[in-house]
């Protein structure tokens, strides 16, 4: 035992490093092949359908179907396997049959397999494959490329692990089954179940890859469109003569902008998943170690003539959609920019005009704070007058209440005018304290 505690996650990640194993293939063999995408189908009702198989070949010992990889040996005696394994976003079904003496030319693995068993299959087939693996021996590759030749079929023929092998296909669908022919001259067991591993991958994810070619013609038509559209509205971006004109081609520069983002965020899983099934094709090409046969193309050679070209136009529509959506981030941000001008100019405008008002209102308010001294001024007087009037018949009799008033006009005005002063400087100050 370990010393030290354990990752919880070591020996799950550990297993994955091994998971989904080739299967050993002893001899001639019939092999077929069913990819289908999980629409309508989860893992459990998979699960449950190979369960069903189970029951259905009367299998006395029925591995438990767990996680995403699972084999099924129907026993010696028939010479039936099954290999399940669940991907992202395919399940494939490789069905294994041992190939005896007197077997039919066109016999198929998956017709030894319930029909009900397997037209119940959850999903929908993107790939399906008949492969064929026979000895040299009986099935002298020369002699089956020197018919080819003399029929004039276009075929893909190539020699693959170093000379071990031949793999012949037109990569045609046959009653909606591409065809593979290998002839064994001298693989071991892992290393033909290995063989047939990478055949049937380069068929899936070639599938798989170009489910993004639609996709990129249906963009690229509508990215002709937007950059049409871009384009007049450019073309009435340096006619703009008046800001409400401006905001109308914000207006629609904005839902063009998002018209884009969501083309960008409907297609951006399906062109990286489809450039990540091209490398994986170009990896199980590479790992087949081709060796050219005169008159005839390699697999490797078909892949980059047919499968390449969708390729690159996938990634080019994925980066025109890309500079297209840039392009109008850049046009908007322009565009809001001339708006964002005018619209300080305007502001710029109203504070001047309110600048002139508040000026105004300081000479008007000047002007009430002159009549304000006046008013108090005369209303003080008269309240000292009658104030000396009382004075001058109780106390001085020689008082006299106008000329009591007429002092204290001066006075009453300076202390009007002082106090106002002193007010006006503290509302200033606490303004000036306040910014």
């Amino acid at each position: 035992m370990l010393p030290l505690p354990e990752h919880s996650l070591r020996r799950q990640l550990n297993a994955e490093i091994h998971s989904r194993p080739p299967v050993a293939i002893p001899g001639p063999e019939w092999i077929s092949y069913l990819a289908v995408t999980h629409a309508g189908g989860s893992a459990n009702d998979e699960r449950k359908h190979l369960a069903q198989l189970c029951s259905t070949l009367g299998t006395e010992v029925c591995p438990v179907v767990d996680g995403d990889h699972w084999v099924l040996d129907a026993g010696a005696g028939s010479g039936l396997r099954l290999k399940w394994e669940r991907h992202t976003e395919f399940s494939g079904y490789t069905f294994f049959r041992r190939r005896v003496a007197g077997d039919a030319e066109y016999t198929t693995a998956l017709a030894a397999f319930p029909a009900d068993w397997v037209n119940g299959i959850p999903g929908e087939v993107i790939a399906a494959s008949h492969i064929e693996l026979c000895a040299a021996a009986q099935n002298p590759p020369e002699e089956v490329l020197d018919g080819i030749a003399r029929r004039g079929d276009a075929v893909v023929a190539t020699r693959i692990a170093e000379g071990a092998a031949w793999v012949i296909s037109d990569f045609e669908l046959h009653d909606g089954f591409s065809r593979f022919t290998v002839i064994d001259e001298h693989l071991r067991h892992r290393q033909a179940g290995r063989t047939v591993q990478r055949i049937l991958e380069i068929e899936t994810y070639c599938m798989m890859a170009l489910l993004a070619f639609p996709v990129a013609k249906e963009t690229s038509r509508f990215l002709g469109t937007c950059e049409k559209d871009l384009a007049e509205l450019m073309e009435a971006m340096s006619a703009t003569i008046t800001p409400e004109d401006e905001r109308r081609l914000l207006a629609h520069l904005t839902r063009l902008a998002a018209e884009v983002e969501q083309s960008v965020t409907r297609t951006a899983y399906r062109f990286g998943a489809a450039a990540a099934y091209y490398r994986l094709v170009q990896q199980r090409v590479e790992d087949l170690r081709e060796q050219r046969l005169a008159g005839f193309p390699p697999i490797r050679e078909f892949m980059e003539r047919r499968l390449a070209p969708a390729m690159a136009t996938c990634q080019s529509v994925a980066a025109r959609q890309a500079d297209l959506s840039t392009r109008i981030a850049r046009r908007s941000a322009l565009l809001r920019t001339r708006v964002d001008i005018e619209l300080e100019r305007q502001n710029q405008e109203l504070l001047v005009q309110m600048n002139r008002r508040a000026k105004l209102q300081l000479r008007l308010q000047e002007t009430v704070e002159g009549l304000s001294i006046v008013a108090i001024t005369y209303y003080g007087s008269q309240l000292v007058q009658y104030l000396a009037k009382g004075l001058q018949k109780s106390f001085v009799p020689t008082l006299s209440p106008e000329i009591a008033a007429a002092v204290s006009i001066p006075v009453i005005a300076g202390l009007v005018a002082l106090g106002i002063r002193r007010m006006r400087k503290a509302l200033a100050a606490e303004a000036d304290a306040g910014h």
